[in-house]
């Protein structure tokens, strides 16, 4: 018997709870200016728990090519990457506001 999703009572394997959260969510790519004058991008309003932050996180860190962090709910990426990470976030179906 396969498992059951609890919110879209479909199969695991055809579960679309996450698409879902996706298309819902708006992503916010901001930067801020760290100690000794380190830029760091910011990714924030990703707050379904629908969505794996860690997995969206590791994406976004290969794709930039940097290093990065999750804190929260929050996507911290070494450097300037609001283009190529907003790129990316609206070829995986999010919603994107870069200010």
């Amino acid at each position: 018997m396969a498992n059951i999703c609890n919110v879209c009572v479909l199969p695991m394997e055809l579960c679309i709870c996450q698409e879902i959260a996706k298309e819902q969510q708006r992503a916010v790519i901001t930067t801020a200016r760290r100690r000794y004058g380190k830029i760091v991008t910011i990714v924030e309003g990703i707050d379904d728990t629908a969505i794996d932050i860690n997995k969206l996180a590791k994406t976004l860190k290969a794709k930039c090519a940097a290093g990065g962090t999750v804190k929260g709910r929050t996507i911290e990426l070494q450097g300037e990457h609001k283009k190529k990470a907003a790129e990316v976030l609206k070829n995986n179906g999010y919603q994107v506001d870069v200010r």
